[in-house]
Parts: C-alpha cells; sequence; structure tokens
C-alpha cells in the first residue's frame, strides 16, 4: 500500500476546472470521451484540456464500448493519456489499444473481482464502481465489504465518494488512487472548486490517519 493515495478527478469540461484540480492536488484528470454522458467531451476537447496540465499530472481517457477508429483517434489526440475502459470491452480489446489503461468494474454481490483481476491481468489498475443502470457517473456507492483484501493489480476506488465519504472509504478499502466526479460538482459536468479542495484535504487527512495507526 502506498503511503499516499491518488486522486482522481474525472468528468471535467471547463478550462477553469482543470485548473482549479490541478491546484487542489490531483493526479490525474479524467476526460469522458462517450457522448451519451452528460459530462461528454470531444475528442479535440480533450485535447485543448489536456494541453492545460503540468508535468505530472495525468489526463486519463474514458471510452464505453468505443469503436476502434474512435479509440484510435483519440490515442493520436491524447498521446500522453491513460486510457480508461469502462464498458463490456474484452481483455483483448483492452490490449489491443497499445496503452496503459484502467479496467473498469461495476462492483455488486457475487461479482468475482479477484477473477477479474485475473482475467484483466495486463491492466495498470482495477477501477470499482458501483453497477448501475448505465455506466458510471451515477454517484452511487458500492458496498465496500465487496472488496476482497490482496487484490492483484492496483485498486482504483470509485463510485458515490464526496469530500463527507471519502475518509471511510479509504481507510476501509486502502486503495492505490480514488476517483471523483459528481461528488465535486455544482452540476453535471461543472465542477466546484471548493468541494474539489476539500476532497483533496478529506483524502490526505485519510492518509494521515492511515500513517497513526501504522506508527
Amino acid at each position: 500500500m502506498s503511503s499516499r493515495t491518488r486522486i482522481k478527478i474525472c468528468g471535467l469540461t471547463r478550462e477553469a476546472d482543470v485548473d482549479a484540480a490541478v491546484d487542489c492536488g490531483a493526479d490525474a484528470i479524467g476526460f469522458v470521451l462517450w457522448d451519451r454522458s452528460p459530462r461528454a467531451v470531444t475528442i479535440a476537447r480533450a485535447a485543448e484540456l489536456a494541453r492545460r496540465l503540468p508535468p505530472f499530472v495525468v489526463p486519463v481517457a474514458l471510452f464505453v464500448n468505443a469503436t476502434p477508429d474512435h479509440l484510435r483517434q483519440a490515442i493520436e489526440a491524447l498521446p500522453l493519456a491513460l486510457l480508461q475502459f469502462h464498458g463490456d470491452e474484452s481483455p483483448e480489446a483492452c490490449l489491443a489499444a497499445g496503452r496503459p489503461y484502467l479496467r473498469a468494474a461495476r462492483m455488486s454481490p457475487g461479482f468475482d473481482l479477484l477473477d477479474f483481476a485475473a482475467v484483466h491481468a495486463s491492466a495498470a489498475g482495477i477501477l470499482l464502481d458501483a453497477h448501475v443502470e448505465g455506466y458510471g457517473g451515477s454517484g452511487k456507492a458500492f458496498d465496500w465489504s465487496l472488496v476482497p483484501p490482496h487484490v492483484p493489480r492496483p485498486v482504483v476506488l470509485s463510485g458515490g465518494l464526496n469530500p463527507a465519504s471519502v475518509i471511510d472509504g479509504v481507510m476501509h478499502v486502502r486503495p492505490w488512487a480514488v476517483d471523483v466526479s459528481s461528488g465535486v460538482e455544482s452540476a453535471k459536468g461543472l465542477k466546484d472548486a471548493a468541494l474539489m479542495r476539500r476532497f483533496c484535504e478529506a483524502v490526505r487527512e485519510a492518509d494521515a490517519r492511515i500513517a497513526d495507526v501504522a506508527n
């Protein structure tokens, strides 16, 4: 377990929100390239926003069952992006993109996360989200007790996190990273700078509590 939980803020659509997220200490910024999402941006817009990111803040391009052509265009336009597959993509399809990627797992009772992580052994990490109608962005949390210990890939905790809940989430799951979208918004796709700051501060507070327990 890393001593510092990484922070991804997803679903950004505006320059001011990107700048505020970076200023708050986000490690990664997510752009939704799925046109059915209320937080969707075009490939060109994602590339424009990604150019604002300083070194060591990673752009993440989120896809849901994208066509090979759409995926190729995005990879060309976002050469530094980590890919995030949030639909029903097969391990072969994820690997064929030829780039480091996160694979989203839709958590529900009976779901075998260890088997899923083994099948997606080439993933840089497994993102845990609630199993809801559609593909993420619902603001719904899942039962954290469903996460087994010792998942063989780095875990990114997502699903309904906000400044009030993320401390408990980090302390319970001990993820490599956390991912927030609706929990720091004033409206869908519009981030709130104060909520983003409070979220990042809460993650650091969780890390400090974990360090205190360890000592």
